[in-house]
C-alpha cells in the first residue's frame, strides 16, 4: 500500500525519519497557512482521516496506561490531565480514561461568561492560535491534597517544535508550580534543539519533565520548504476545485434523540471528572440503541461515519465506539477549522474536502470550516454529532454542513448533545465587602484629583523593590511572577533627562494629534459619554490626555480611572466590580499607551470573558502591532512617557499582585513614590502636549475623517513579526521579544536585555535607546528588514548578568 505522504515528499523533499511505526501513524498534506507548509496527518487521531473508533480510543487509552505505569499508583491518583483544542481533545480524554482516576480539562477557543479564565497560551503555528483554560472548578490545577499538587499530564496529537507545550508550561508553572510534568503525544517529532529547550525548562524550574509517545522521529525540511509549499498550493488551486458543489440545497436530516444524561458535561471544555466518566459509560449502551433504532435498525445503517464537531470529539467518539461494539460498520472523524489542500491521490493524506460556514457563532467571528475525506469514503450514513450551541440555522442552511454531507452520503442524521453551561460557584461570602473609593492625588499620585482615580490599594509602606537582575532570574526560573515585586526605580542621568526633554519638544505635536484622533474616534464610535479606564500604568498618561482633549474640545468631563492588568493573571476583578456598580459597563473604554505584539490586548479579551457587558477592545495612542481598531496612529514612534518610569506617570509604580498582600476582596497594589517628587515631570508632560491641542484641531478632524472610511481591522502583523524574530533569534518564546520603541525602552529600564534590534536610519526616536543600551553594555544590531523601529530581546536562558548567547555577564545599570 502506498504511503499517504508520498505525494508531498516527492514534490517538496519532506522526509520522516525515526521509528518504523511513523509511516503507519502519519501521512502528509499541505496547509493553507503562511506559518508552516506541511501538515502531519494522523491516521489514528480521528480528526482528518476517518478511522475505527476502537483504534482512535485505544491509542489514547494505551498512552494513559503507560503514564499510569510511569507515575505509579500514588502519583497517578493525584494527576490532572490537560488536552489541547481542537485536535487533541478526544485524545486527552482517552489518556485520562487510561489513567482512570484523573480529572480532565481541554483548552478551548469558546469563551464562557460564567467562568473566569484560569490561564491561556498561544499555539504559534496554528490557524487559530489563542487557547483559553476555563475549568468550572477553580481549584482544578491545585488537585493533590496534603501531598501537594500532583503531576500535570499535557496531551497533544504531535510534539513537533515544543513551542505550544513550553508556552503552556511557563504560563501554568507561574500560576500553579509543581514538581512533575508529563508530556504525552501520539508522535514525538522534535529536533535535538527543541528537546534541549524542554530540558532547559526542567533545569530552570527544578521540575521533572517526562515525555511519553507511541513513536519518535523528526521531520526533515528543505530550507525553502515554506515558499515552495505555498507555490505548490497555488498551483493545485489553479488546477482543481473542491469535488463537491458548495451551494448544495438545504436538507432535513434524520434527527436522533440521544437521551443524554441530565447535567453530564458534553466534554472537557470546563472539566470532566471520573464521576462524569462513570455516568457516561453507564449511559452509552442505551444511547447507542436509540441511534440504531432511529436509523431503522442494523440492516439499514450500512457503512456509518460518526462525524464530530471541532472541539467536540470525545462524545461522538464514544458514541461511535458503542455503535462499533453493537456490531455496526463504523468510522469516526470530525470537522475542523484548519484549511488544508485536498488532492485526490492515493499518496496524499487528504483526498477530499467539504467546505462550509461556521455554524456555532464563534467568538472570533465567522469563517470557513472543513470536513476531510468524507466524500468518496463509501459511507451510506453520516451521523453528525454537534452540541446545542452549534445547532443553529447556519447548520441547516443551503451550503451548510448538513447540506454538504448530503452530497457525500445517501443519508444524513443529526444528534445534538446539550452544551454544558457552567454555573458560577457560590462565593464563600454571599455579600463581598464594599470596595473602597478610588485613590486620588495628592494623597496618591501627583496628578490633579480629577485627572484620574486609581482603583488600586496603596502599598507605599511595603518594601517591594529588588535588583533588576535578581527579578529576571527569579521570573525565568519559574520561582516568581514579575508582578510579585518591583524593579528598583531607574534614576536617569542628566544626559538622559536632556534626551527626554528633547524628545518631548520634538514629538508633542505628534502626540497631541494622536490623542485627539483616538479620543474623537471613541466619542463617535464607542460612546458619547465614555468612561475611560486606563491600564496602569502606561495607559494612565494617555487617559489623562484623552480626558483633557474631551474637556478642551467639547467641554465634556469624562470619568477616568486606572486599573491593573497582569499578563498571565488577568485584570483586577474587584476593580471591574466597582466599575460595574458605579457605571454602565457598556460605556467603559479601556485605554493603553501603545501595542507591541498584542499580548495585553489578548489578555484583556480573555480576562473579560467572565465579565459580561464590558467591551474588550482597547483604545491606544499608537498601534504599531496592528492589534486594535481604535487608535491615534499606527506609527512606531517615541512616546516620551515611555522614556521614564513613575516620574512621568504620577509617581506611581507598576502594579503588584502577590497573595500575601492582595486578598480576594482587595484591589491590586501599587506604590506612590512621594520621595521622587523633585524629579516628577508628570504634569509637565501633560501640559506640553495639551498646549498643542488648538493648533492640531484641523489636522485631527482630517485624520478622523480618513480613519472613519479606512479599513482599520486588526491584521496582527506585529504578532507574526514577533514569532518570526523569536524563531530566527533562537529564543522560541514570544514573551521574551518586546517590539516597538515603548516596549524596548521598558526592557532596558526594567529587565535584563540580551540585545536590541534597530531599524537602520531610525534617527532621533532611538537616541534614548542607544544611550540606555550603551550604559547597560547591550549591543544594538542595525537591521533593514525590521517592521518596528526597534525590538528589545530578553535572553531566553538568563542567569544573573547574562546578556549574550555565550552567557557572559556584562555590567548592569
Amino acid at each position: 500500500m502506498v504511503w499517504t505522504g508520498t505525494w508531498v515528499s516527492d514534490r517538496l523533499g519532506i522526509e520522516l525519519a525515526g521509528d518504523d511505526e511513523l509511516r503507519g501513524l502519519l501521512g502528509l498534506a499541505l496547509r493553507r497557512n503562511p506559518k508552516r507548509a506541511h501538515l502531519l496527518v494522523s491516521g489514528v487521531l480521528g480528526k482528518h482521516v476517518p478511522q475505527l473508533p476502537s483504534v482512535v480510543h485505544g491509542h489514547g487509552v494505551t498512552l494513559g496506561r503507560r503514564v499510569r505505569a510511569l507515575l505509579g499508583p500514588e502519583e497517578a491518583a493525584r494527576a490532572v490531565v490537560l488536552g489541547y483544542a481542537e485536535t487533541a481533545t478526544a485524545l486527552g480524554h482517552a489518556v485520562a480514561d487510561g489513567l482512570e482516576t484523573s480529572p480532565y480539562l481541554h483548552s478551548t477557543r469558546r469563551p464562557a461568561a460564567s467562568v473566569p479564565s484560569a490561564g491561556g497560551f498561544e499555539e504559534s503555528h496554528s490557524h487559530a492560535t489563542s487557547h483559553l483554560l476555563l475549568p468550572e472548578d477553580p481549584a482544578f490545577f491545585d488537585r493533590g491534597g496534603e501531598a501537594g499538587r500532583g503531576p500535570l499530564v499535557l496531551v497533544d496529537d504531535e510534539f513537533s517544535t515544543g513551542n505550544t507545550v513550553l508556552n503552556t508550561l511557563r504560563d501554568l508553572h507561574a500560576r500553579h508550580p509543581r514538581d512533575h510534568y508529563v508530556i504525552v503525544a501520539l508522535v514525538d517529532m522534535r529536533a535535538a534543539g527543541d528537546a534541549g529547550r524542554l530540558a532547559a525548562f526542567a533545569e530552570e524550574t527544578g521540575a521533572r519533565v517526562d515525555v511519553v509517545a507511541h513513536a519518535r522521529g523528526t521531520v526533515r525540511l528543505p530550507e525553502d520548504v515554506l515558499a515552495r509549499g505555498l507555490r505548490l498550493v497555488e498551483e493545485q488551486d489553479g488546477r482543481t476545485a473542491d469535488p463537491l458543489v458548495p451551494c448544495a440545497p438545504a436538507v432535513a436530516p434524520v434527527r436522533l434523540e440521544l437521551g443524554w444524561p441530565a447535567g453530564l458535561p458534553d466534554g472537557g471544555r470546563h472539566g470532566f471528572t471520573p464521576d462524569h466518566r462513570a455516568r457516561l459509560r453507564e449511559a452509552l449502551p442505551a444511547m447507542a440503541a436509540r441511534i440504531v433504532d432511529g436509523l431503522g435498525g442494523p440492516e439499514q445503517t450500512g457503512r456509518v461515519l460518526v462525524l464530530g464537531f471541532e472541539e467536540l470529539m470525545y462524545a461522538p467518539l464514544v458514541l461511535a465506539r458503542a455503535l462499533e461494539e453493537a456490531g455496526l460498520d463504523v468510522r469516526f472523524s470530525t470537522t475542523t477549522r484548519s484549511p488544508v489542500l485536498a488532492v485526490d491521490d492515493p499518496g496524499y493524506a487528504i483526498r477530499t474536502r467539504l467546505a462550509f460556514p461556521a455554524h456555532d457563532d464563534p467568538a472570533d467571528g465567522p469563517g470557513e470550516r472543513y470536513a476531510y475525506n468524507v466524500a468518496g469514503g463509501g459511507f451510506d450514513t453520516v451521523l453528525a454529532v454537534v452540541d446545542s450551541a452549534a445547532d443553529t440555522p447556519a447548520l441547516h442552511a443551503p451550503g451548510g454542513l448538513l447540506a454538504q454531507l448530503a452530497t457525500a452520503a445517501p443519508r444524513v442524521a443529526l444528534a445534538v448533545v446539550p452544551a454544558h453551561t457552567p454555573v458560577p460557584r457560590t462565593p464563600d461570602r454571599q455579600e463581598p465587602p464594599v470596595l473602597p473609593a478610588p485613590l486620588r492625588g495628592p494623597d496618591f499620585s501627583s496628578y490633579e484629583p480629577d485627572d484620574v482615580g486609581w482603583l488600586l490599594q496603596d502599598l507605599s509602606a511595603v518594601r517591594l523593590e529588588a535588583p533588576v537582575e535578581e527579578r529576571e532570574e527569579a521570573v525565568q526560573r519559574g520561582g516568581a511572577h514579575y508582578a510579585e515585586s518591583l524593579p528598583v526605580e531607574y534614576q536617569p542621568t542628566e544626559e538622559y533627562q536632556e534626551l527626554y526633554r528633547d524628545a518631548l519638544a520634538g514629538s508633542a505635536a505628534r502626540i497631541a494629534r494622536a490623542v485627539g484622533t483616538v479620543t474623537e474616534l471613541v466619542l463617535a464610535e464607542r460612546s458619547p459619554r465614555p468612561v475611560l479606564v486606563s491600564l496602569a500604568r502606561a495607559g494612565t498618561p494617555v487617559g489623562v490626555l484623552m480626558r483633557r482633549w474631551a474637556r478642551h474640545r467639547h467641554g465634556t468631563e469624562l470619568p477616568h480611572y486606572a486599573v491593573s492588568i497582569v499578563r498571565g493573571r488577568g485584570i483586577d476583578a474587584n476593580a471591574l466590580r466597582w466599575l460595574a456598580a458605579h457605571h454602565d459597563p457598556a460605556d467603559v473604554v479601556f485605554v493603553d499607551g501603545w501595542t507591541g505584539k498584542g499580548a495585553i490586548t489578548r489578555e484583556l479579551a480573555d480576562a473579560l470573558a467572565g465579565f459580561p457587558g464590558f467591551d474588550p477592545e482597547i483604545a491606544v495612542l499608537a498601534d504599531p502591532g496592528s492589534c486594535v481598531r481604535t487608535y491615534g496612529t499606527r506609527e512606531d514612534f517615541l512616546i516620551p512617557s515611555a522614556c521614564l518610569n513613575s516620574t512621568v506617570s504620577g509617581l506611581i509604580s507598576r502594579t503588584v499582585l502577590r497573595d500575601d498582600l492582595v486578598g480576594p476582596h482587595d484591589y491590586h497594589g501599587a506604590k506612590f513614590y512621594r520621595e521622587l517628587s523633585g524629579s516628577d515631570v508628570s504634569r509637565d508632560f501633560v501640559a506640553a502636549v495639551e498646549a498643542r491641542f488648538d493648533e492640531l484641531a484641523d489636522a485631527v478632524d482630517q485624520q478622523v475623517k480618513e480613519a472613519a472610511s479606512a479599513d482599520r481591522a486588526p491584521t496582527w502583523e506585529g504578532w507574526a513579526a514577533v514569532e518570526r524574530i523569536s524563531e530566527e533569534q533562537g529564543i522560541h518564546d514570544v514573551n521574551l521579544v518586546k517590539p516597538g520603541v515603548g516596549e524596548t525602552t521598558r526592557v532596558l529600564l526594567r529587565r535584563v536585555p540580551w540585545k536590541i534590534l534597530a531599524r537602520r536610519g531610525a534617527g532621533a526616536d532611538l537616541a534614548h535607546i542607544r544611550l540606555l543600551a550603551e550604559q547597560r553594555g547591550v549591543p544594538v544590531e542595525e537591521r533593514d528588514d525590521l517592521p518596528y523601529t526597534c525590538v528589545g530581546l530578553i535572553h531566553p536562558r538568563y542567569t544573573r548578568g547574562a546578556t549574550g548567547a555565550d552567557g557572559k555577564a556584562v555590567g548592569s545599570a
